[in-house]
């Protein structure tokens, strides 16, 4: 079947099969939070993308061959309601961006920085942190070598703008140039966007309206 990223809470993950990793998208908890499971598929090695809420629905897409590590993506609440519990069910170790980490009450194992490399199994991701939606937010990028690249946002970046500033004209400044000059200006058209929240998008469907979104300032 044709991975297209549509997921809705208490149903199915949609699960989008490269060559050499399998990305698995659920929809949990009231604000309707994406979560994505890594499967290296070479090593069966795993790595979880926001334990957002709904612990049950993650373990059970985890599966009995656990999960080495679990990368929250920035600190407010509704991305790591069910980080505790994943993490004492399956003893994975804790990323998230070294200016977020004080802000999740499950403590981190891993700080991440700009640049830096997070590994499932033999896959790569470099983590790109940008500011402005939260101080330490990070993105993770997957430069897949059989095709295009492929980046979790977090809230970062959605179809239709960037992630919310609370109408701060500093922050969206900041988030902004983040996302340009660290999302679009290294990656092409034919990347494959996974948001936070909501359905994916492309870089090439959301390149037009960058100057849309800075002259509305959200």
């Amino acid at each position: 079947m044709t991975y297209t990223g549509e997921v809705r809470v208490g149903g199915p993950a949609d699960v989008h099969e490269l060559q050499e990793l399998m990305i698995s998208k659920v929809a949990v908890g009231p604000l309707d939070n994406n979560a994505y499971l890594l499967r290296c598929r070479a090593t069966d090695e795993q790595l979880l993308i926001d334990a957002a809420d709904d612990a049950s629905t993650l373990l059970t897409l985890i599966g009995d061959d656990g999960i080495a590590s679990v990368v929250t993506t920035h600190r407010h609440g509704d991305h790591w309601q069910a980080l505790d519990e994943v993490v004492r069910a399956t003893g994975a170790r804790t990323f998230a961006g070294r200016y977020d980490a004080d802000g999740i009450p499950v403590p981190t194992d891993v700080l991440v920085e700009d640049g830096d490399t997070v590994r499932v199994g033999r896959v790569a991701l470099t983590a790109r942190h940008l500011v402005g939606h939260t101080p330490g937010s990070i993105a993770l990028v997957y430069d897949d070598p059989h095709g295009h690249p492929h980046v979790f946002t977090g809230d970062c970046l959605f179809p239709g703008g960037v992630g919310n500033t609370r109408k701060d004209a500093e922050a969206f400044a900041r988030l902004i140039g983040d996302v340009e000059a660290k999302i679009f200006d290294r990656l092409p058209d034919e990347t494959w966007v996974y948001p936070g929240h909501g359905n994916d998008t492309t870089l090439g469907a959301e390149r037009p309206h960058l100057p849309e979104w800075r002259e509305r300032g959200w």
